[in-house]
């Protein structure tokens, strides 16, 4: 059983529930105690050890009920069969098939177990989803013993007087019944397993997508990329937002020591060590919304604002020709919609970084201090307009870092009207940001940078 349990921890990945190995240690521990004869019981014991909130409980539910499905296999009883039961003689005839007996005396467990160990042996559960599904039924049915059917009903056909023309015609309709029960089994496999990979596979192609490309993104591809921004965002909220505080050890805290030891008549039994509170990330973003770089914006916003946890605050800017906040609107209208109505006020002006940036020097500069990290997207294409360098000197010398995301490759920032070059001087960090596996990389370095080492 404790194989069967771990393709359960196995399928449970596959649908996106975390199942770490110290949960699936606590899940087997708690089934030792419930025991396996009430389903119900057995069924809330692993879900109370593996699922950890309400998304995961859905996830757990639907695997649970494909994953422990018993009525894969259905076997008529052989009185339904046009030819009725059974002679001993044709039963003596399929002696040399234990699959071929369970087809033809409506064995339907013998079958299941047959078909459950064929599977294991040719791992079905480990085939990659590019595998065509007949191939793998057609496997699954030759690990059963379909080829001992095969020959036992050619032998019956070849039979002289059509004495064995009944033993045929019942191992072909239980051919036709075995092809359909293992063609289910194969599918209930693959969405178990494959269909998680496959998953995986389109993730893994839209993290490396690039975000400027030309004719943007496509809507389906849009939609899918959101939720895994969401997804990349609530991992990284889950790596941060641990208890705020790390110890120093070697500095001992006299006071707390002596406190505590009070206790115990002045022995110093419980040590306390100095510690520093780890302040939380406060992130000011200006992004560029003009054409070239409003899906990259847009998936930045969604990064950032889905950070709740981590974030202490979060103040964000948006320009193409002159800047505005957009905290209001991104807090009336959810990120999805905001870029619209952003772009629907100063979007489709002529991009000028240096008219943005003093827009932001005469009314926002007062909200950086030493704690605020401030993130910078878009291509530094300013159409050959007064760059404002001096502005980027006073944010730079502000804030406790500038990081600047360009979605073009550093080998297109001093081509053209691009002032890239002239900006990063005062960035403490400038790179190409064109997928969202970067942005994910940056995002997650900017919050590493709060944690004490």
């Amino acid at each position: 059983m404790q194989h069967t349990l771990e393709q359960f921890f196995r399928a449970l990945r596959a649908a996106d529930v975390r199942v770490s190995p110290a949960e699936a240690i606590d899940a087997s521990r708690a089934v030792m105690v419930t025991g396996y004869a009430d389903r119900l019981l057995f069924k809330d014991a692993l879900c109370s050890t593996l699922a950890k909130s309400a998304e995961e409980v859905d996830a757990f539910d639907s695997v649970f009920e494909t994953f422990f499905a018993r009525d894969a296999v259905s076997m008529p009883p052989p009185s339904d069969s046009p030819q009725g039961e059974p002679s001993q003689e044709d039963l003596d005839q399929a002696a040399g098939s234990p699959l071929a007996q369970a087809v033809l005396t409506g064995d339907a467990a013998a079958v299941q177990q047959s078909m459950e160990e064929a599977a294991a042996r040719a791992g079905v559960a480990e085939i990659p989803p590019s595998t065509r599904p007949p191939l793998l039924t057609r496997r699954l049915l030759e690990g059963m013993g379909l080829e001992e059917i095969e020959r036992i009903t050619a032998n019956a056909r070849r039979m002289p007087d059509g004495a064995g023309e009944g033993l045929a015609n019942r191992l072909e309709g239980a051919r036709r019944n075995l092809f359909e029960q293992a063609q289910q089994f194969v599918a209930r496999q693959h969405d178990l397993y494959a269909a998680g990979s496959a998953q995986e596979l389109r993730e893994e192609r839209l993290l490396r997508k690039q975000l400027n490309a030309d004719g943007g993104v496509d809507p389906v591809d849009y939609r899918l990329m959101a939720a895994l921004v969401k997804k990349m965002a609530k991992r990284l909220a889950a790596k941060y937002s641990r208890r705020r505080r790390a110890a120093q050890k070697g500095h001992l805290d006299v006071r707390r020591t002596l406190r505590r030891s009070m206790a115990h008549e002045g022995v110093p039994f419980e040590i306390s060590w100095k510690v520093k509170k780890v302040d939380k990330p406060s992130i000011v973003a200006i992004c560029d919304v003009s054409k070239s770089v409003a899906a990259a914006a847009q998936f930045l916003l969604t990064f950032l604002y889905s950070l709740n946890e981590v974030v202490d605050r979060m103040d964000a800017f948006a320009f193409s020709g002159r800047l505005i906040s957009v905290n209001d609107i991104l807090d009336d209208n959810g990120v999805e919609v905001a870029i619209l109505k952003v772009l629907q006020e100063i979007g489709f002006q002529q991009t000028d970084y240096g008219r943005s940036l003093q827009d932001f020097a005469e009314n926002h500069l007062d909200r950086l201090d030493r704690r605020t990290t401030v993130i910078f997207l878009g291509d530094g294409r300013s159409n050959f307009a007064d760059p404002r360098l001096d502005l980027m000197r006073q944010i730079h010398d502000r804030a406790r870092a500038v990081i600047w995301l360009n979605p073009e490759p550093e080998s297109y920032w001093a081509q053209g009207d691009s002032v890239m070059h002239r900006y990063a001087r005062f960035c403490h960090v400038a790179k190409q940001c064109g997928t969202l596996e970067q942005l994910e990389r940056v995002i997650d370095d900017v919050l590493r940078s709060y944690v004490p080492h």
